[in-house]
């Protein structure tokens, strides 16, 4: 699945690195706790959170992810965008919650991973 498949499934806005949606993803995981997903995450390549601070920005890169999706119409800061502009990480944001952006996106064939 594509990036851009993702914001089509999501009808998700691209906050920043659009330019990238046409890179392959192959999994997933939703957490709004970062020591989470640094503990427990493996080969996620789309992080889904609600959590909007440049340490989101961090986490994903330190774990090879290639997007992160803000749930319920949230923006992330100036800082963390310009932190993902640097990085190259594609940013989106969805009006669904956590729980049915994870659903929808599972539906349509994207793995957990774990």
């Amino acid at each position: 699945m594509t990036i851009n498949q993702i914001a089509q499934i999501l009808e998700a806005e691209f906050i920043c690195c659009e330019e990238n949606k046409h890179n392959e993803v192959h999994s997933a995981c939703g957490s709004d706790m970062m020591s989470d997903v640094l503990a427990y995450v493996k080969d996620q390549s789309v992080l889904i959170t609600g959590l909007c601070n440049p340490q989101v920005v961090r986490t994903a890169e330190m774990m090879d992810m290639v997007c992160i999706v803000f749930v319920r119409g949230k923006r992330p800061s100036e800082e963390a965008i310009a932190l993902a502009k640097q990085k190259g990480l594609v940013m989106m944001t969805t009006q669904h919650r956590m729980f049915s952006a994870c659903g929808l996106l599972f539906s349509a064939g994207l793995a957990s991973g774990n």
